[in-house]
């Protein structure tokens, strides 16, 4: 069963699409300055950002309240 969850509004969003959405909004320099990770200042890409947010729980929460930003 699938419960729906009205409180979040990540829900059925991929990282991969905040990350992928955030570089189309920003590129790579611009969201560098946005969040001050390495990832996205040494040599970015999708897959080496992916890998990172997945095992750091602090960036990305700071990536997901940015894309929630720049959504509304």
């Amino acid at each position: 069963m699938i419960k729906k969850q009205n409180n979040n509004p990540l829900h059925g969003i991929t990282l991969k699409k905040i990350v992928t959405s955030l570089v189309d909004y920003y590129g790579w320099a611009a969201l560098s300055k946005q969040i001050d990770i390495n990832c996205f200042k040494s040599n970015p890409s999708i897959k080496s950002s992916l890998k990172f947010l997945r095992k750091t729980p602090w960036a990305r929460e700071k990536v997901e309240a940015l894309y929630l930003a720049i959504s509304n």
